[in-house]
């Protein structure tokens, strides 16, 4: 009798150990059973729904900013009418093949712009671009690579535009890039000098124009949206001479943004090389500053192992607890010292010197999701999901004391964290 008894004892216990969730499976189920993800993505979809434009505030449809929100977009948005969003940057493209920022119509042009662009092909409206940044042309080229990937719509391809096909355009951008951005000594594209991927320069009042007072530099950033725009470009064609010519291309910049800007003893990217002067003060090292976005997105472009992932992660959490700031969203970290810019971002913590965005934060989050950190980006998007449901919005970006600043209903901020959230439900689903 005592010996049955033993048998089943050692059955029950056995059954109880096979059934006992692994840490994996406890992981997602607590994801799935997540409230205030449902709140957050619900909230995200309705703010996308509103419309292309960057968010309350901006009349404007920026390329840098629906390429954050175009994947929710296409569930979320009338398909006709967010191919023809995409098809009006191309009515706008320069003759040199330039792609602008963005575009409004003419009667919402009411701001102080000393080079609006125009088009013969786009003749109710006006466009713009900040020029001391370098991402327009990737921006838009991963807009049509997402667009196709979610709705299969490859015909937007060899839809032609005031003569010429969607593809071809987006060729031409690439030979623009090459033609009037590329620095021949590093191998590299360059801008102007401003933080990581802001567009703000130090050196003059409006700050968003390449003009005499820019300081040409080479960043992580602008290279690493490049890589992932020429990884689009293999997967949008069929002919294998361009799939060559993308894919040597594609090689090349990431050999020498590996070469130039990873700086291995620090394990971080540097963050400029700067072609000319260096605008830097005196007393002030710039290689100490860690750049959060530009990191984000080397990993999205292949450019770090796992062990530097994990490396540059463990840095950023260290910069949120010696900065004070609410998340990894914080761009930077030291910031530039105060009076080094101009305007209300000449102090810390302001801005893209030092302010915390969602925006890029969540790409973050995402990276680390799709490199298996799940637990990791899981306790650091906490603090973006609980702002989004204090503040009931997507604000733009969060200064000292997470007080929120700029826009509150910033859809490149909804659309980050709704991607995100999918990316950890897909996995929980999956692991569950």
């Amino acid at each position: 009798m005592k010996k049955k008894h033993l048998l089943f004892a050692l059955f029950c216990s056995g059954l109880l150990s096979c059934t006992a969730p692994t840490a994996t499976q406890q992981l997602a189920g607590d994801i799935l059973a997540d409230q205030s993800f449902h709140t957050v993505d619900s909230m995200a979809r309705a703010v996308i729904r509103s419309g292309f434009n960057a968010g309350s505030g901006y009349s404007q449809i920026w390329a840098r900013d629906m390429n954050t929100f175009i994947e929710v977009a296409c569930e979320e948005s009338n398909p006709s009418d967010l191919r023809n969003a995409i098809l009006l940057f191309f009515a706008l493209q320069q003759p040199n093949d330039e792609m602008i920022d963005g575009y409004v119509l003419k009667t919402d042009f009411n701001w102080g712009d000393d080079h609006p662009y125009y088009s013969d092909a786009a003749p109710d409206h006006v466009a713009f671009k900040n020029t001391v940044e370098t991402d327009q042309e990737s921006s838009l080229i991963h807009i049509v690579g997402k667009y196709i990937r979610k709705t299969g719509d490859t015909s937007i391809l060899n839809e032609v535009v005031a003569g010429r096909t969607v593809y071809d355009r987006m060729v031409g951008m690439i030979d623009y890039l090459m033609k009037e951005r590329y620095n021949e000594q590093y191998g590299l594209l360059y801008g102007a000098m401003t933080t990581d991927w802001g567009d703000v320069q130090p050196n003059d009042d409006f700050g968003c124009d390449m003009n005499e007072l820019s300081d040409p530099a080479i960043d992580v950033y602008d290279n690493a949206m490049f890589i992932i725009a020429l990884d689009f470009m293999q997967e949008m064609t069929a002919d294998n001479v361009d799939k060559t010519r993308w894919k040597e291309l594609r090689q090349h910049i990431a050999a020498n943004t590996r070469k130039h800007l990873w700086d291995e003893q620090r394990q971080k990217f540097i963050p400029h090389i700067y072609l000319e002067k260096s605008p830097i003060p005196e007393g002030f090292n710039e290689l100490d500053v860690h750049y959060h976005g530009g990191t984000a997105i080397a990993i999205e472009a292949g450019l770090l192992s796992p062990e530097e992932i994990a490396v540059v992660n463990a840095q950023m959490l260290e910069n949120v607890r010696l900065s004070g700031m609410p998340s990894i969203g914080l761009t930077l970290y030291p910031t530039y010292p105060e009076g080094f810019f101009r305007g209300g971002m000449s102090k810390p913590y302001i801005y893209q010197n030092g302010g915390d965005w969602t925006w890029f934060g969540g790409r973050m989050i995402q990276q680390l999701i799709a490199n298996g950190m799940v637990k990791e980006a899981y306790e650091e998007v906490r603090p973006m999901i609980d702002r989004v449901i204090k503040n009931q919005g997507f604000y733009e970006w969060y200064g000292k004391g997470g007080v929120p600043s700029g826009s509150g209903h910033f859809k490149g901020s909804a659309g980050v964290l709704a991607k995100a959230i999918e990316m950890f439900n897909q996995w929980s689903e999956e692991n569950k």
